[in-house]
């Protein structure tokens, strides 16, 4: 019994216990982890067969800034564990391939080679290499099927802070900016919220539900069909455009009257 109590109070004792827990705890979490294989990858996001394919595209279109084996270069970053959701919203959205790296990549038209097989098999390439965020099925972003009142609560807590509260977008720092979310279609919006793209924070499942996510986009796409019963919208951007062209006109209007007061005044004289 005192050799036993003489080697715990021994100095070594307290980082034996410490590298004893550390390997329970990661041999608990191998066994109870899904184990992530290419194949399995790859049906997350489409066909088995996708891979070699998308492999190849990737080599042809994506390699000179992300690397051969997207392991990432100086002017682009890796794409291991990014997951096919961020690979579909990238390239479907036009936004990559990058014509000029620079702060934020806009949306544009696509390239000419990108169509819905080839970004499926470059997304599940991608999805092979590291796992992440998985394209969503069409009920988890159909509109229909949200909460129209719930999501605009959502997104008034969660984005007008960048996009506004009918998704014009706005400006950020060091020349980002919030895009405009009129263009976007549902899927492209549910796969920006899981997978951050740009200066946006990744919204994960544990932080916004997918049901959540799907009641935003129903908000989304809601607001795009109301109507101004004001008159012009201004481009539907806030009150600083708009109190900027009340003040504009409002000093105009006091202008033009000044001048007109002090004519008929000359006129009377």
């Amino acid at each position: 019994m005192t050799r036993i109590t003489a080697r715990r109070r021994h100095p070594l004792a307290r980082y034996a216990v410490l590298l004893f827990a550390l390997a329970l705890v990661g041999g608990v979490y191998t066994l109870l982890s899904p184990a992530s294989r290419p194949a399995d990858a790859a049906l997350a996001s489409g066909k088995a067969d996708d891979v070699a394919e998308g492999k190849s595209l990737f080599q042809a279109h994506c390699s000179s800034c992300h690397g051969l084996n997207a392991e990432g270069t100086s002017t682009g970053p890796t794409l291991v564990g990014v997951g096919a959701a961020a690979v579909d919203f990238q390239v479907s959205s036009g936004r990559m391939p990058a014509a000029n790296p620079g702060a934020q990549a806009p949306r544009k038209p696509v390239a000419p080679w990108v169509n819905e097989d080839t970004t499926r098999q470059l997304a599940a390439y991608v999805q092979s290499l590291g796992g992440g965020p998985v394209v969503p099925d069409k009920n988890a972003v159909d509109p229909a099927q949200g909460n129209v009142a719930r999501g605009g609560e959502l997104f008034r807590a969660n984005c007008i802070q960048c996009h506004n509260w009918t998704g014009a977008g706005g400006a950020l720092t060091l020349g980002k900016y919030a895009p405009n979310l009129n263009e976007a279609t549902p899927t492209q919006i549910y796969e920006a919220m899981a997978t951050g793209p740009q200066a946006m924070p990744v919204f994960n499942d544990s932080t916004i539900t997918p049901e959540e996510k799907r009641d935003m986009i129903a908000y989304i796409t809601d607001v795009r069909e109301q109507t101004d019963p004001g008159g012009f919208g201004l481009g539907r951007i806030g009150p600083v455009t708009e109190g900027l062209v009340a003040w504009l006109v409002g000093i105009s209007a006091l202008v033009l009257a000044a001048i007109w007061i002090t004519a008929k005044k000359r006129q009377a004289s």
